[in-house]
Protein backbone atom coordinates (compact mmCIF):
# COMPACT_ATOMS: atom_id res chain seq x y z
CA UNK A 1 0.00 0.00 0.00
CA UNK A 2 1.23 3.48 -0.84
CA UNK A 3 0.60 6.00 1.71
CA UNK A 4 1.16 9.34 0.12
CA UNK A 5 1.00 8.83 -4.12
CA UNK A 6 2.23 11.65 -5.90
CA UNK A 7 -0.54 13.71 -7.71
CA UNK A 8 0.42 15.15 -11.01
CA UNK A 9 -0.98 17.86 -13.38
CA UNK A 10 0.09 18.74 -17.02
CA UNK A 11 -1.07 21.17 -18.99
CA UNK A 12 -0.12 21.99 -22.70
CA UNK A 13 -0.45 25.39 -24.48
CA UNK A 14 1.15 28.05 -26.71
CA UNK A 15 2.84 30.05 -24.11
CA UNK A 16 0.85 33.42 -25.50
CA UNK A 17 -0.33 36.10 -22.76
CA UNK A 18 -3.84 35.35 -22.75
CA UNK A 19 -2.94 31.64 -21.88
CA UNK A 20 -0.83 32.10 -19.16
CA UNK A 21 -3.77 33.72 -16.99
CA UNK A 22 -5.67 30.11 -18.12
CA UNK A 23 -2.86 28.19 -16.71
CA UNK A 24 -2.59 30.74 -13.51
CA UNK A 25 -6.41 29.93 -13.01
CA UNK A 26 -5.75 25.84 -13.40
CA UNK A 27 -2.64 25.60 -11.39
CA UNK A 28 -5.03 27.49 -8.37
CA UNK A 29 -7.79 25.37 -8.81
CA UNK A 30 -5.14 21.99 -8.62
CA UNK A 31 -3.50 23.27 -5.53
CA UNK A 32 -6.84 24.17 -3.88
CA UNK A 33 -8.10 20.24 -4.30
CA UNK A 34 -4.96 18.86 -2.85
CA UNK A 35 -5.90 21.50 -0.06
CA UNK A 36 -2.68 23.44 -0.50
CA UNK A 37 -4.11 26.89 -0.78
CA UNK A 38 -1.51 28.82 0.83
CA UNK A 39 0.97 28.23 -2.21
CA UNK A 40 -1.23 29.11 -4.68
CA UNK A 41 0.31 33.17 -5.10
CA UNK A 42 3.85 31.88 -4.99
CA UNK A 43 3.25 29.08 -7.75
CA UNK A 44 0.85 31.10 -9.69
CA UNK A 45 3.65 33.59 -9.57
CA UNK A 46 6.52 31.26 -10.01
CA UNK A 47 4.15 29.61 -13.29
CA UNK A 48 3.70 33.17 -14.90
CA UNK A 49 7.33 34.06 -14.87
CA UNK A 50 8.39 30.77 -16.46
CA UNK A 51 6.03 31.00 -18.99
CA UNK A 52 6.75 35.01 -19.51
CA UNK A 53 9.91 33.56 -20.41
CA UNK A 54 8.87 30.95 -22.85
CA UNK A 55 6.83 33.40 -24.30
CA UNK A 56 9.70 36.08 -24.71
CA UNK A 57 12.45 34.03 -25.72
CA UNK A 58 11.86 30.29 -26.83
CA UNK A 59 12.13 29.04 -30.05
CA UNK A 60 11.36 27.70 -32.39
CA UNK A 61 7.96 28.06 -31.23
CA UNK A 62 5.70 28.49 -28.13
CA UNK A 63 4.53 25.36 -27.12
CA UNK A 64 5.08 24.14 -23.95
CA UNK A 65 4.08 21.79 -21.41
CA UNK A 66 3.76 23.09 -17.52
CA UNK A 67 3.86 19.78 -14.81
CA UNK A 68 2.29 20.23 -11.75
CA UNK A 69 3.86 17.45 -8.93
CA UNK A 70 3.18 17.03 -5.05
CA UNK A 71 5.47 13.94 -3.93
CA UNK A 72 5.15 13.93 0.18
CA UNK A 73 5.96 17.37 1.00
CA UNK A 74 7.28 19.06 -1.94
CA UNK A 75 5.44 20.52 -5.05
CA UNK A 76 7.66 20.57 -8.19
CA UNK A 77 6.29 23.02 -11.08
CA UNK A 78 8.14 22.88 -13.90
CA UNK A 79 7.80 24.07 -17.96
CA UNK A 80 9.10 22.39 -20.47
CA UNK A 81 9.76 23.98 -24.05
CA UNK A 82 11.24 22.80 -27.01
CA UNK A 83 14.25 25.79 -27.31
CA UNK A 84 17.23 23.98 -26.07
CA UNK A 85 18.75 27.36 -24.51
CA UNK A 86 18.94 27.58 -21.15
CA UNK A 87 17.76 30.27 -19.36
CA UNK A 88 20.23 32.70 -17.73
CA UNK A 89 19.72 34.00 -13.78
CA UNK A 90 21.02 38.02 -14.22
CA UNK A 91 20.67 41.13 -12.23
CA UNK A 92 18.80 43.39 -13.51
CA UNK A 93 19.32 47.16 -13.01
CA UNK A 94 16.63 49.28 -11.22
CA UNK A 95 15.54 50.96 -14.29
CA UNK A 96 14.90 47.69 -16.37
CA UNK A 97 11.69 46.59 -17.24
CA UNK A 98 12.31 43.00 -17.84
CA UNK A 99 15.25 40.08 -16.79
CA UNK A 100 14.05 39.95 -13.11
CA UNK A 101 11.58 36.85 -13.87
CA UNK A 102 14.71 33.79 -12.85
CA UNK A 103 15.21 35.85 -9.91
CA UNK A 104 11.84 36.17 -8.54
CA UNK A 105 11.13 32.48 -9.16
CA UNK A 106 14.73 31.87 -7.26
CA UNK A 107 13.56 34.36 -4.43
CA UNK A 108 10.35 32.16 -3.37
CA UNK A 109 10.95 28.67 -4.03
CA UNK A 110 12.98 26.14 -2.21
CA UNK A 111 14.98 25.40 -4.84
CA UNK A 112 15.00 25.74 -8.48
CA UNK A 113 17.06 24.43 -11.70
CA UNK A 114 16.53 23.61 -15.93
CA UNK A 115 17.63 20.22 -17.09
CA UNK A 116 17.12 18.77 -20.82
CA UNK A 117 13.96 17.70 -21.53
CA UNK A 118 13.42 16.15 -25.24
CA UNK A 119 14.98 16.55 -28.02
CA UNK A 120 16.50 19.44 -27.78
CA UNK A 121 14.59 20.97 -25.03
CA UNK A 122 14.64 22.03 -21.73
CA UNK A 123 12.49 22.00 -18.21
CA UNK A 124 12.54 24.82 -15.81
CA UNK A 125 11.74 23.98 -12.50
CA UNK A 126 11.02 24.89 -8.91
CA UNK A 127 10.00 23.11 -5.96
CA UNK A 128 7.82 24.62 -2.83
CA UNK A 129 7.66 23.23 0.89
CA UNK A 130 3.79 21.78 1.15
CA UNK A 131 2.58 21.06 4.18
CA UNK A 132 2.67 17.12 5.74
CA UNK A 133 0.90 14.47 3.78
CA UNK A 134 -2.52 14.05 6.60
CA UNK A 135 -3.12 18.00 5.76
CA UNK A 136 -2.82 17.72 1.70
CA UNK A 137 -3.60 14.54 0.59
CA UNK A 138 -7.12 14.53 -0.77
CA UNK A 139 -9.42 11.59 -1.72
CA UNK A 140 -8.40 9.53 -4.97
CA UNK A 141 -10.69 10.27 -7.82
CA UNK A 142 -12.26 7.71 -9.16
CA UNK A 143 -13.91 7.43 -12.87
CA UNK A 144 -13.96 7.30 -16.65
CA UNK A 145 -13.79 11.41 -16.04
CA UNK A 146 -11.14 12.19 -13.66
CA UNK A 147 -9.38 15.19 -15.02
CA UNK A 148 -9.31 17.75 -12.79
CA UNK A 149 -7.23 19.97 -15.16
CA UNK A 150 -9.54 19.85 -17.58
CA UNK A 151 -12.41 20.35 -14.79
CA UNK A 152 -10.90 23.63 -13.23
CA UNK A 153 -10.35 25.21 -16.90
CA UNK A 154 -13.97 25.09 -17.85
CA UNK A 155 -15.44 25.89 -13.95
CA UNK A 156 -12.97 28.73 -13.76
CA UNK A 157 -12.59 30.50 -17.35
CA UNK A 158 -15.12 32.43 -18.91
CA UNK A 159 -14.28 30.79 -22.49
CA UNK A 160 -13.49 27.54 -23.81
CA UNK A 161 -9.29 26.68 -22.95
CA UNK A 162 -7.25 25.25 -26.01
CA UNK A 163 -4.78 23.57 -23.62
CA UNK A 164 -4.57 20.20 -22.89
CA UNK A 165 -4.11 18.50 -20.00
CA UNK A 166 -4.02 15.49 -18.37
CA UNK A 167 -4.33 14.44 -14.18
CA UNK A 168 -3.29 11.04 -11.99
CA UNK A 169 -4.52 10.69 -8.71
Amino acid sequence: MISQPSRHCTVELQALPSRIGQVRRIVSAQLRYWHLDPLIELAALGVTELLTNVHRHAEPDKMCTVEIELRRDLLTLSVHDHDPRLPVLRDADSLSTCGRGLAMVAAVSESWGVRPHGEGGKAVWFTLPAPPPAVAAPQPVYGPAATLCADAAEHHMSEPAPARSAVAG
